[in-house]
């Protein structure tokens, strides 16, 4: 028997199917119908309000017209990467960025990963290229192999 206040097991929930993923409350849905055929009386009259000085109007416009940035555009050259080597220039230059304090740690960061994501891109271009290059040559084998070929067996050598 679960303890008080326990009464299902551990990764179990007495719905296990539960709510879809994304699924939206109704009376939400209502609220954003009815603010969608409203939209453009809505921002008509939040404009009016602007302008005759209304606070909270000019901040829910503005934040509409020019949103406050999450960050800013980090202005640090670097060089072109197109392979490991240059990547590790270019995290080269990131370090000597943050030591030298032109970049912060939290610049840094994101500068990293930006490299990092694009690394793992071109790995993935590589390989896909090198499959594409290997899957008819595999095919090929595995054609000798259903003839009846042994794997590094020649063609003369299977026809006698």
């Amino acid at each position: 028997m679960r303890g008080r206040g326990r009464p299902f097991q551990p990764g179990q929930s007495g719905n296990p199917a539960g709510r879809p993923p994304g699924s939206r409350n109704k009376a939400t849905i209502r609220v954003q119908n009815v603010l969608e055929e409203d939209a453009e009386k809505i921002a008509t009259q939040a404009s009016s309000l602007a302008q005759q000085g209304n606070v909270a109007a000019i901040r829910i416009c503005m934040n509409r017209l020019a949103p406050v940035r999450k960050s800013d555009p980090i202005a640090y050259g670097l060089p072109p990467v197109q392979s490991g080597e240059e990547a590790v220039a270019a995290m080269a230059m990131i370090v000597r960025g943050v030591a030298d304090g032109d970049l912060t740690p939290a610049e840094a960061a994101q500068m990293a990963k930006v490299i990092n994501v694009y690394l793992r891109a071109l790995a993935t271009y590589g390989f896909e290229k090198r499959l594409a290059k290997l899957e008819p040559a595999a095919d090929a084998v595995a054609a000798k192999a259903e003839n009846g070929a042994q794997p590094g067996q020649r063609d003369e050598d299977c026809n006698g």
